[in-house]
């Protein structure tokens, strides 16, 4: 009896120290895949790094391409295109216009009365919609006659308040986002897409001329008085309200900015000096690159995967298409490596661009104390049924490495453009007030980011100037600001002073 009782006694122990050297192993394992985790992590916002330093360097960089690129075309990754606007808006203009505003995976129609200084923007309607995916990788004629419908179905709802004068011709603004060689101030050829739109039948082609095309395949008898890239009705617009207007920046699908530079300080430009002795140049600043830049394993991967390689690099680590899909490669990494959701990685989670930058501004807003707006986005969307807090925490510290790299790296392209105008600094013992108009999404919603860029700038600016530099949300400044330079270069104005001077 007393050897059966020792016997099952050290079976027991056995199995005791079997079951407890399993949690054992179980626990150093789980401690070694969380160890991995936060190696992950640090190592990321190691290389997302942007010391003071280093956005100077980047500023500098941004600075010297400017000026190759007006030297000469193709002298620069930036393409400092002219863009024939020479005057923007003086608050005078008058009467009833439409803008288009083709910018992303959304664009608008808009109609617009102005009322010139007293009114200004009398009265304004619009309608959104969305172009189907489809549409963004297939033919140039197929996008073009679609939004023409939505542009004709909206000129047909024109109530009273929108009057034309008899014998007149509606006049349209057109905002085009994309790269555009600007050939006149209505004319334009598209040097390459991007944003995700891929249609190969358009690049090299004039935009006006297919817009023109599909307007009259319906008979929608219509004038386009401008071209515009967004950032450049944005400047036009915010200029319009505020005279100190030097620089117009979009942060939202995509980026870029535009500014108002010397005409003499451009010696690409091979034309007369137009009188007002200023031009406004378009940077596409997107597509900046240097090796200063902080990037990252994941943005040469998701630079490789893109459909535009070696393209558009700033773009690709500032901008609102591209922030979630940075989250979710570093997420896949330690889902992979380190177990992060547990034994089975998330098939969600292998989607490209599944996380989209809302739902990581989301994530990054959430102050609940156990993160639940984390929780509940990483159940909805990756179908992760169950997140630790520790786990939550992880992805709040990645949304701040990425958003806060993306947002300080945009300081510092803004405060290379103030260098380039001698706005960096006081003159003559006085600052010059600039004012910087902001448009997109990314800066209006995602709160953390534009804090952040806000804060950057005036670090890189210094107490003393950062008094006189202002930056302001010019919500829809791009649609206002085509209406307004088709105002400014509407046909019927020449005709109007022909007949006041005869």
């Amino acid at each position: 009896m007393g050897k059966v009782a020792v016997a099952t006694t050290v079976v027991c122990s056995v199995a005791v120290c079997a079951a407890a050297a399993l949690i054992v192993r179980r626990r150093m394992k789980s401690s070694g895949k969380w160890a991995r985790v936060i190696e992950i992590l640090k190592a990321f916002e190691e290389d997302c790094a942007t010391p003071i330093a280093k956005l100077r360097q980047v500023a500098d960089a941004m600075t010297v391409e400017m000026h190759a690129g007006l030297a000469s075309e193709g002298g620069s990754k930036l393409k400092m295109l002219i863009s024939y606007v020479d005057n923007l808006p003086s608050g005078d203009e008058t009467g009833f216009f439409y803008a288009l505003d083709l910018g992303g995976t959304n664009f608008r129609v808009m109609r617009v009365l102005l009322g010139g200084k007293q009114d200004r923007v009398v009265k304004r309607e619009f309608k959104e919609e969305s172009i189907p995916p489809n549409l963004m990788t297939g033919k140039s004629h197929e996008l073009f006659d679609f939004i023409v419908d939505v542009l004709a179905k909206f000129v047909a709802t024109e109530g009273k308040d929108f009057h034309l004068p008899p014998g007149r011709q509606r006049e349209l603004g057109f905002t085009f986002s994309f790269p555009v060689k600007q050939i006149s101030l209505s004319a334009g050829t598209l040097i390459n897409w991007t944003k995700g739109f891929s249609i190969d039948d358009t690049v090299d082609k004039d935009v006006v001329g297919e817009l023109v095309k599909a307007m009259e395949r319906v008979g929608l008898d219509m004038r386009v008085a401008a071209l515009v890239n967004d950032t450049i009705g944005t400047l036009a617009g915010g200029r319009y309200t505020n005279p100190d207007v030097v620089v117009a920046v979009i942060l939202g699908t995509g980026t870029n900015a535009a500014y108002v530079e010397r005409a003499h300080a451009i010696p690409k430009w091979h034309g007369l000096l137009p009188k007002s002795g200023e031009m406004v140049i378009n940077m596409e600043w997107g597509n900046f690159r240097s090796s200063h830049l902080p990037l990252t394993e994941y943005d040469h991967s998701l630079d490789l995967d893109s459909l535009n390689p070696g393209e558009q690099i700033l773009e690709k680590i500032i901008s609102g298409m591209y922030l979630g899909e940075i989250l979710r490669r570093v997420l896949l990494k330690m889902a992979e490596e380190a177990a992060f959701f547990g034994d089975i990685v998330p098939p969600k989670l292998k989607i490209p661009f599944i996380l989209r930058t809302p739902n990581m501004s989301a994530m990054h807003s959430d102050t609940s104390p156990d993160l639940k707006v984390v929780g509940s986005k990483l159940k909805d969307i990756l179908e992760v049924p169950n997140s630790s807090l520790k786990m939550r925490k992880v992805v709040i510290s990645l949304c701040n490495i990425i958003a806060s790299r993306g947002a300080r790296l945009s300081a510092a392209g803004i405060y290379g453009i103030l260098k380039k105008i001698g706005r960096d600094a006081t003159k003559d013992g006085e600052a010059q007030k600039s004012v910087i108009a902001m448009d997109g999404g990314l800066f209006e919603h995602y709160t953390q980011f534009s804090e952040s860029m806000k804060s950057s700038l005036k670090e890189l600016l210094g107490d003393e100037v950062s008094e006189s530099v202002e930056v302001i949300l010019s919500n829809d400044g791009s649609g206002v600001g085509a209406a307004l330079l088709a105002a400014s270069h509407s046909q019927y104005l020449e005709l109007e002073d022909d007949f006041e001077t005869s």
